[in-house]
């Protein structure tokens, strides 16, 4: 491997440790780096999938986590849904 494509997969490394920080998906990261940093999705599911293999323990971690906030998300999506409809009819009134 040359020197181009280690710093390029060691780039591709962080700017997906940066996704981890925004808690987004290895789909979500895919998306954000494809559009933003025109890197091929293929690129960052193997970046991913090596440091998902190096890092088990976090990536359980991080999934479940994920899977809890969405779940704690939902309840505080309906309220603020809520809130926001009666904010609007109060002010056609």
């Amino acid at each position: 491997m040359g020197e181009s494509s280690a710093s390029y997969i060691r780039m591709v490394h962080h700017l997906i440790e940066e996704c981890l920080i925004f808690n987004m998906s290895k789909e979500e990261c895919m998306e954000a780096l494809s559009k933003h940093a025109d890197i091929k999705p293929v690129i960052t599911s193997t970046v991913w999938n090596e440091l998902q293999k190096e890092n088990k323990e976090f990536f359980e971690a991080y999934t479940s986590g994920r899977g809890q906030k969405a779940t704690e998300m939902e309840p505080r999506q309906r309220i603020q849904s809520k809130f926001n409809a009666s904010m609007e009819a109060n002010d056609k009134n």
